[in-house]
């Protein structure tokens, strides 16, 4: 059996203020989270301040340059190397403005999971992020949005769907305050659900070859 105090050790890759985070820092503060722990936050941004929310939680956190010309490979060696260091079991994208290459997310099948802002295959891709998935989810004049998580493979949102949670939208909705609903309603709920059941499963799975 493993040490009881062990751990699945997750990296919480970010580009912004980090609300996702937040929800997830809590979560294993609370013990809502039971067999993971946050060892790594990083951040595609210099300025995001989910590394302050990190600093002050303990919690060890880096930024890892990434410019839109730069290669995509230059940063993802960076990544690779950090991750390997700290023994990373889970990888967490929590409003991660990069898409990882094919090359990257093959080293890690089933260890990447991420947060979508509407209930995928809807509004969801290539272009697909952010504010813009609300505005496409008003423009087409849904009754009904969400959030899904989901497990990151070479496509794009098109890894194996977690968890989703539904979001009624309602005639009076901008962009702005559709995506603070999705957030409160169904992101910061939603995510921590999913990243203590990946956990579990990876703890079980760790059992298992022992």
């Amino acid at each position: 059996m493993l040490n009881r105090d062990e751990k699945v050790k997750i990296a919480v890759l970010i580009s912004g203020t980090g609300t996702n985070l937040q929800a997830l820092i809590d979560a294993v503060e609370n013990g809502s989270i039971k067999n993971g722990k946050i060892s790594l936050v990083i951040s595609s941004n210099k300025d995001a301040y989910g590394l302050k929310r990190a600093s002050k939680h303990g919690i060890e956190n880096i930024f890892i340059p990434s410019e839109k010309n730069d290669r995509v490979d230059n940063f993802e060696k960076s990544l690779t190397k950090e991750l390997r260091e700290r023994k990373i079991d889970l990888i967490v994208l929590a409003g991660f403005m990069k898409i990882l290459s094919e090359d990257f997310v093959k080293k890690y099948p089933n260890r990447i999971i991420n947060i979508h802002p509407s209930l995928i295959p809807s509004f969801c891709g290539k272009g697909a992020y952010g504010i813009h998935v609300h505005e496409m989810a008003l423009d087409y004049g849904v009754k009904v949005t969400g959030a899904t998580v989901h497990f990151v493979n070479e496509i794009p949102d098109g890894g194996k769907i977690i968890l989703q949670k539904a979001v009624e939208i309602k005639e009076k909705d901008t962009p702005e305050i559709l995506q603070k609903r999705v957030m409160r309603e169904a992101e910061w709920t939603l995510l921590p659900k999913a990243v203590s059941m990946v956990c579990d499963k990876i703890m079980e799975e760790k059992n298992e070859s022992l």
